[in-house]
């Protein structure tokens, strides 16, 4: 959502909005005219005493003593701040008895932890930068490796595990698991539990129990020091339905408000201040009435624009993404009359809330595919179809990018075969051969 922008220079807190409805403003003015003299002016500021800014009523009043300045402290004081990685790891580097040399690469390796906690370092790079040997960095890369949390510090998956599996109190299944992170990761990558089962001398439900043990254990330690502060969206553009027809519509309560101060209009009755003076409020109070009449044409456009999406889309409206229809940025800046980049600006970072949930604006611009009928389907349309027959493909058999092209096929959709695995990769599917489930 847009700041609200004030005009600068503003002290006095009673302050008045501009009317929505501005009459339009000639660009010269005398110089030293009367204020009854400039209608324009004169309707601007009537609106004094019509309008009051009242959220900061008593503020005038408030208190300004130690006291308040010492709870206000305290309140500042007590705000608690999220701790970086580093930080929680230097905090432990403190706690350790190393000579200064020691402390020092300590710090640098841990200035070469990753923010998922693993050791993205070069120890060459650190011989040559320290001159110390790579035995002692090793070895002082082993104390950071036992710091908190475990598994931090490692040079590879199999590692980060291990360091964690060594903490692990009295688990039946430590030695399997031991035995399969170290050898066997691959093969439980791929979902091969026949495999598994026979190396490790488990049945299958053995082999869960040792699973679930490692699946237990973070391969990122080090990102729960990551800011993980939920970000919301706000839909700009609202769509309903009226008499069989989708409208969009434009959030008015994301306007920002423009104040002027009852100050200027005192500047401009005071008979003591200047003609220079009273013509530079008066072109301050025009700027913001142009300021205004942007922000009004800024939300026209973005409901033209919403509009033709949704006049566009009024398929997926009614059906979901099955009928979502192909749409380029340059067909609707030709039917609303701006330019393309108009569109792509406008759409950008903006959300409308429709029947079937909140979608970013971009979400409804993708490109066609044909299909045998001659008419065009949404690439996106085409990926809801390979998801759907993924999920419901048979574990033990799953389909082949091949099957899916003949799928596709019957469907009338003609999509290449490096296209469907191009569109696996979106949805973040493996291929067959990993989603074979023996």
């Amino acid at each position: 959502m847009e700041q609200n922008p004030t005009i600068d220079g503003i002290d006095d807190p009673n302050e008045v909005l501009i009317s929505d409805e501005m009459p339009e403003v000639p660009e010269a003015h005398v110089a030293d005219e009367a204020l009854n003299a400039d209608p324009d002016i004169d309707t601007i500021l009537r609106q004094d005493d019509e309008w009051r800014d009242y959220f900061m009523k008593g503020m005038e009043n408030a208190a300004n003593n130690d006291e308040a300045d010492e709870k206000r402290q305290y309140i500042l004081d007590s705000i608690t701040t999220r701790i970086s990685l580093q930080e929680h790891l230097l905090k432990q580097l403190t706690l350790l008895e190393l000579s200064e040399s020691e402390r020092e690469m300590v710090a640098l390796l841990i200035g070469n932890i990753g923010k998922d906690g693993y050791f993205v370092g070069s120890i060459p790079d650190l011989v040559m930068i320290s001159g110390m040997r790579e035995d002692e960095i090793l070895r002082l890369l082993t104390v950071v490796q036992g710091f908190d949390p475990p598994g931090i510090g490692a040079t590879s998956l199999r590692e980060c595990l291990l360091a964690q599996l060594d903490v692990v109190e009295d688990s039946p299944w430590e030695d399997e698991a031991r035995l399969l992170i170290d050898k066997y990761l691959p093969k439980l990558a791929s979902h091969d539990q026949k495999f598994l089962c026979n190396v490790l001398g488990l049945d299958n439900d053995e082999l869960q129990h040792v699973i679930r043990l490692i699946r237990s254990f973070n391969p990122r330690p080090g990102l729960q020091f990551e800011g993980d502060d939920t970000e919301y969206v706000e839909p700009e553009v609202f769509v309903v339905r009226k008499e069989g027809k989708f409208i969009a519509t434009v959030d008015g309560r994301q306007l920002p408000f423009i104040r002027i101060s009852k100050q200027y209009r005192r500047l401009l009755q005071d008979t003591s201040v200047s003609a220079e003076t009273k013509s530079y409020v008066r072109e301050r109070i025009r700027a913001g009435a142009f300021l205004i009449r942007s922000i009004h044409q800024r939300q026209e456009t973005i409901r033209k624009i919403a509009q033709e999406i949704v006049d566009a889309q009024s398929g997926f409206l009614l059906n979901g993404i099955k009928d979502l229809q192909p749409m380029t940025m340059a067909e609707v800046a030709d039917k609303v009359g701006v330019h393309e980049t108009t569109v792509s600006r406008t759409v950008a970072n903006k959300y409308m809330r429709t029947p079937l949930g909140v979608f970013e604006l971009k979400y409804f611009f993708t490109p066609g595919l044909k299909t045998e009928s001659g008419e065009t389907v949404s690439n996106k349309s085409v990926q809801d179809v390979i998801y759907n027959l993924i999920s419901q493909e048979d574990p033990a058999a799953p389909l082949s990018d091949q099957a899916i092209e003949a799928e596709l096929k019957e469907q009338g959709v003609i999509v290449a075969r490096r296209t469907i695995s191009k569109y696996r990769g979106i949805l973040r599917i493996p291929p067959s051969h990993r989603r074979r489930i023996k």
